[in-house]
């Protein structure tokens, strides 16, 4: 199985000779080592000029990044949902499969480091164009409750948890039967930071992590209103009901986590085991709040 890449097309803050906005499209593969390097794994970056944007174009540019990678990938994450039909189309074109999704870490990181370093130093720099660029608006989104098929019984529990950020030096070690990682070097946080973490613990733990494995797990957050709730977002625009706060014990966990989130710079985990007495994961995914 191939490994996955990011994918964004977009326009620049930097103008052409017409005063016209540069198109770039930028590609990089997602990396899954807690501990692995920012510098590891495959990079493609190539301008468009605005009078060839389109998906062609954009196939065109996929098929050269393959060739230079020398693989092809599983599949192709990206995050803008008005690019969607041209980059569903251009990967369809390509033989890809494309995902929305905002899990793309990588290239998030990267994207601000190029708005930092690299495109103020080129000709045609724009900072108006730069303020416009500068962020992705996403729709308020309303949590529903989990499919009958994974919802669990009374017998589930659950738990808000802490680790620090040292801990998951060994995470290549564990037991995890599905789940994803990415370098913690992306957040630049201090070993000793704690992360906050969720777990569920269900006799049905492997059928429910399997299930999870098929969305594109990105955050989970805590809402006070109308009712208190965690939930995770999943996709673009997705959010689904984790648990039901129902006390106030259980209120001010859920805003213990979130402010502990927000003091790790968005770094959380989310897990799935059949019980608190054993060491294997069904299902464990380090996660990023943007």
């Amino acid at each position: 199985m191939g490994k996955v890449w990011e994918l964004d097309f977009y326009s620049r803050p930097i103008l052409d000779e017409n005063k016209k906005k540069q198109w770039e499209v930028l590609i990089c593969e997602t990396q899954t080592d807690s501990q692995g390097s920012l510098e590891k794994g495959f990079r493609y970056s190539q301008f468009c000029p605005p009078s060839t944007v389109n998906s062609i174009w954009l196939r065109e540019a996929l098929e050269t990044a393959m060739e230079k990678a020398g693989e092809t990938p599983s599949k192709i994450r990206f995050f803008r949902r008005q690019m969607n039909n041209m980059i569903v189309k251009a990967c369809g074109d390509a033989g890809l499969v494309a995902t929305p999704s905002r899990r793309t870490y990588t290239l998030n990181h990267w994207l601000k480091q190029r708005q930092q370093d690299f495109y103020p130093s080129q000709e045609g720099y724009n900072e108006t164009a730069a303020a416009a660029n500068a962020s992705v608006a996403y729709p308020e989104l309303s949590a529903i409750a989990l499919p009958d098929a994974v919802r669990g019984d009374r017998s589930d529990k659950w738990a808000f948890v802490s680790l620090e950020a040292s801990a998951f030096d060994e995470m290549k070690e564990w037991d995890i039967r599905f789940g994803e990682e990415f370098p913690l070097a992306l957040a630049d946080i201090s070993p000793d930071t704690k992360i906050p973490g969720f777990i569920i613990f269900s006799q049905r733990s492997l059928p429910l992590a399997g299930w999870m494995s098929g969305l594109e797990l990105v955050a989970l957050k805590f809402q006070s209103k109308p009712l208190p709730i965690l939930c995770l977002e999943t996709g673009l625009s997705d959010s689904w009901i984790l648990a039901n706060l129902t006390d106030k014990s259980s209120v001010a966990e859920g805003k213990g986590f979130e402010d502990t989130k927000n003091k790790a710079k968005g770094v959380h985990f989310f897990a799935i085991q059949s019980s608190p007495d054993v060491e294997t994961f069904s299902g464990f995914w380090l996660l990023k709040d943007d």
